[in-house]
């Protein structure tokens, strides 16, 4: 036989039945990679005494310590390849103790003498790796350039002041470390949003209304001024009305002020039927570019962003024209050069240039044509250096890092020579 029910109001007892608990008790564990860095400044002083050695012939930095490993840094005058005729100078940061599967990072520097800040910089921190950081098998395993400077452009160069270089090396260590199992809290995600939302769809402590066309919203006055300069101005600012209860809003459709509310109060992009219903007025891309011009309007940078990315997914060959003369009128930057490459491929191009749209651009925004331009010569050159590179003879580890180029995919050795093969 069950015990009875404690007694109670029957609002407190409906109350304790809908009770559900915020937070459970559980556990968690996580493994955390990082890296470990440290830097290293090398100089070679009488530059020109060390020419002429030989190549594979090197001068050797101090040993320098980064997580637990020692690291030094070679620099072959003549070149470590006996075929490049000494046209390069090479260097290379070798693991120089112990050890076994040591994955690293490594930045590399040329240090312009003349404090212009004209650094040669090549690294591998703060991007994404293809194949993640490089694996050294062993001690005495390398890494580096072959053909990091051509020789005669160093020596013209900067770079080489009163017979002297100077070279700055960052490594990175990557430690892994587990955290085990505790006892935790855990903590649903925030509901804040969908509760404001709430808030807004029923009305209540409204004291603002929205004239908008044919249709009226109500919304709160402090809610709509934390979150935009334009709003806080109308209601609080020096020139505001506190006391204001009605506005007139012009040049926006119903829908779409339906649209930068829900934002307001969610922070969030709202899906084209959460604002239209069934009935679908425009497609969702149009909604998006109208809520882009909105939020320029209300000062809401959060909602143009977002609208950008949404953007950007949709861009095709009929679209990107409108989509482009909307950047350019709303400040938006990366979408503006994100249309301008896009257009800007020749595959895209020819089609483009038919539309009925980027034939209004052509009218309205004639200067649009200029940055085209320049951002295919840009496009054109980048896609030659490219046919040049891979109709070249020379290694893939031999870009020139002189010419302005990011150096060639580094090559990780050891000093015998013998080439090791990266890990992925």
């Amino acid at each position: 036989m069950s015990s009875p029910k404690p007694s109670g109001t029957p609002e407190l007892d409906d109350a304790m039945d809908d009770f559900k608990p915020f937070s459970a008790l559980g556990s968690c564990s996580r493994s955390i990679s990082e890296t470990v860095n440290r830097s290293h400044q090398f100089t070679i002083k009488g530059y020109s005494l060390a020419k002429g050695m030989g190549a594979g012939k090197y001068i050797m930095s101090d040993t320098f310590s980064v997580g637990g490993y020692d690291w030094a840094i070679y620099f072959y005058p003549d070149g470590k390849n006996p075929e490049d005729n000494s046209l390069y100078v090479s260097v290379f940061i070798a693991l120089a103790s112990e050890g076994t599967d040591v994955r690293a990072l490594f930045k590399l520097t040329l240090v312009d003498q003349t404090e212009k800040g004209n650094d040669k910089v090549h690294s591998h921190f703060d991007r994404p790796l293809e194949g993640g950081p490089y694996t050294l098998k062993y001690r005495g395993s390398m890494w580096g350039y072959k053909r990091f400077f051509r020789r005669t452009q160093l020596e013209a160069s900067e770079y080489l002041k009163n017979d002297c270089l100077v070279m700055h090396c960052t490594v990175g260590v990557v430690k892994t470390r587990f955290e085990g199992s505790k006892q935790s809290v855990i903590v649903p995600w925030s509901d804040m949003g969908q509760d404001l939302k709430e808030l807004l769809e029923s009305e209540v402590g409204c004291d603002i209304v929205f004239k908008v066309g044919n249709e009226s919203f109500k919304a709160h006055k402090l809610i709509l001024a934390a979150r935009s300069p334009v709003f806080r101005a109308q209601f609080f600012g020096l020139v505001g009305d506190p006391s204001l209860d009605e506005l007139v809003v012009e040049d926006i459709e119903p829908f779409i002020f339906k649209a930068l509310l829900l934002f307001v109060y969610t922070d969030k992009l709202p899906d084209v039927y959460e604002v239209m219903g069934l009935t679908l007025m425009c497609t969702h891309t149009v909604m998006v570019q109208h809520l882009l011009a909105a939020g320029d309007l209300y000062n809401l940078d959060r909602l143009k962003l977002l609208c950008e990315s949404k953007l950007c997914e949709e861009i095709n060959t009929d679209n990107v024209a409108t989509i482009l003369a909307l950047a350019e009128q709303h400040h938006c930057p990366q979408l503006k050069a994100i249309c301008l490459r896009f257009i800007a491929n020749p595959a895209n191009l020819g089609e483009v240039m038919q539309s009925e749209a980027f034939k209004q651009l052509r009218e309205t925004c004639p200067w649009m044509l200029l940055e085209l331009l320049e951002t295919f010569a840009m496009v054109d050159e980048n896609s030659n250096q490219a046919l040049s590179r891979k109709r070249s003879g020379s290694s893939v580890y031999g870009q020139d890092f002189a010419d302005g180029a990011a150096p060639a995919p580094a090559e990780s050795t050891n000093p015998m020579g013998r080439r090791l093969r990266r890990r992925t």
